[in-house]
């Protein structure tokens, strides 16, 4: 790795902006660093960091305005709270995470080698809290309790940072404990939010208003293919295919590229055009690919299950030969009701995200028939099922394989919005057999 930015595919404009704020952070903290030297007895916030090469990659252009002795440009400088927007695939965040390397880094803005950044990336940092949602949504409780630790002061003398991925799956309510941090903000915290969009639906205003948004763009099919090929070891040609039938997604193509099952799985998914052959023969398909999304989301969750589980059943003394064992387990059945119930939730969500993909392979494929029938200069997404594509091309014609698109399309909206998967995916599959 040459730097944290590195697996940031495609998204040139966002990784400037970033490395902009992060060396603006870096010239706060050289700034402050005497005030609080004299003030602490000892060293500054950022203890043995090399602020000097810090402040050096924060080189303005000749001319550019100044905010005062610190050096930090109003227009780039660095802000307590941050949105990364952007279609699934895009990066979001892998965007948070590595700008998260870089307000810690300590020999410049994310050099990927100082522990500064290999903590933060591996997980393992003690300023940086990452959420990731289980299940469907983040609760209150649960946000309530990191904004609690947020609060403290940097154990290590740079920035307390918290990444909230999936920030679109926050409830009300704690989006509201959410907002509140936000707007009185400790000192030295910084809030990375990761969303699809701006829209209310994923986001608040009141949220949205008070953060820096950094959009991020799908990659092109030819950079998640280069990625695939320097840094997994993947074929030009197979990396190409993957790219491609991933539609940019980078983590879709890497599977595709490396894993049979998820090829297999795939292949089951554009055969579904034609099995459409009757009503019957509809809902078989709609049960086929909700039972193979369930298989899947069932053997991803599995082993977690099984492993949180069993850690939880020896903290509570499953297995003890002493006096209060037997009584600890008893007294034991509310928190295994409760580690079920999120694993439950999480077992939802896999099964959904794992319906999704399907649904947007089945996507591009009628999206390549549209683009057929309307003679459109544009590379198929599904280079190996183009001839089945064009065929549908020439028995629905444009406004036919249109309809068909946006039934998928729509599926997959019923889904967001909580309808029953069964009843959208057959809702779906009988809208495409009828055209």
């Amino acid at each position: 790795m040459t730097d944290v930015f590195a697996d940031l595919v495609g998204q040139d404009e966002a990784v400037a902006t970033l490395r902009r704020a992060a060396a603006s952070a870096a010239a706060l903290l050289r700034a402050a660093a005497p005030a609080v030297a004299r003030a602490s007895g000892g060293a500054g916030p950022a203890g043995g960091d090399d602020l000097d090469a810090l402040a050096e990659e924060f080189d303005e252009p000749a001319g550019a305005a100044r905010d005062g002795a610190d050096g930090v440009a109003p227009g780039a400088g660095m802000t307590h709270a941050w949105i990364f927007t952007g279609p699934p695939g895009s990066g979001r965040s892998v965007a948070a995470r590595a700008f998260a390397a870089a307000l810690q880094c300590v020999h410049g803005t994310g050099c990927g080698h100082c522990p500064g950044c290999h903590t933060t990336l591996t997980g393992t940092h003690a300023d940086v809290r990452l959420v990731v949602p289980d299940g469907l949504s983040i609760g209150v409780n649960e946000m309530r309790a990191l904004v609690l630790r947020a609060a403290s002061t940097p154990s290590g003398g740079r920035w307390q940072v918290v990444i909230i991925e999936d920030a679109d799956r926050l409830t009300e309510a704690a989006g509201n404990a959410l907002l509140k941090a936000i707007e009185e903000p400790p000192p030295r915290t910084v809030f990375l939010l990761c969303a699809p969009s701006t829209h209310p639906d994923d986001i608040s205003v009141t949220i949205r208003s008070r953060c820096r948004l950094v959009p991020l763009r799908q990659p092109p099919a030819g950079a998640v293919a280069e990625v695939l090929v320097r840094r997994d070891g993947i074929a030009p040609d197979v990396a190409e295919w993957a790219a491609a039938a991933a539609q940019g997604h980078v983590g879709r193509a890497r599977r595709l590229a490396r894993d049979p099952e998820a090829r297999q799985r795939r292949d089951a998914v554009l055969a579904v055009p034609r099995r459409l052959t009757g009503v019957g023969a509809a809902f078989d398909a709609a049960s086929a690919l909700i039972e193979a999304a369930e298989a899947e989301a069932a053997a991803a969750v599995a082993e977690t299950d099984e492993s949180e589980r069993a850690a939880l059943q020896t903290a509570l003394g499953a297995g003890g030969t002493g006096r209060g064992a037997a009584g600890a387990m008893r007294g034991a059945a509310g928190q295994l009701k409760d580690l079920e119930r999120r694993q439950k939730s999480r077992a939802t969500r896999a099964q959904r995200d794992a319906l999704d993909r399907a649904l947007v392979d089945l996507a591009g494929f009628y999206r390549d028939a549209l683009t057929m029938a309307l003679r459109a200069p544009v590379a198929p997404v599904h280079t190996d099922t183009a001839a089945l594509a064009a065929a549908g091309a020439q028995k629905w014609d444009a406004d036919g394989a249109l309809r068909r698109l946006e039934a998928v399309l729509e599926c997959r909206a019923a889904i967001e919005a909580n309808v029953k998967p069964r009843i959208a995916v057959e809702a779906m599959m009988l809208a495409l057999w009828k055209g």
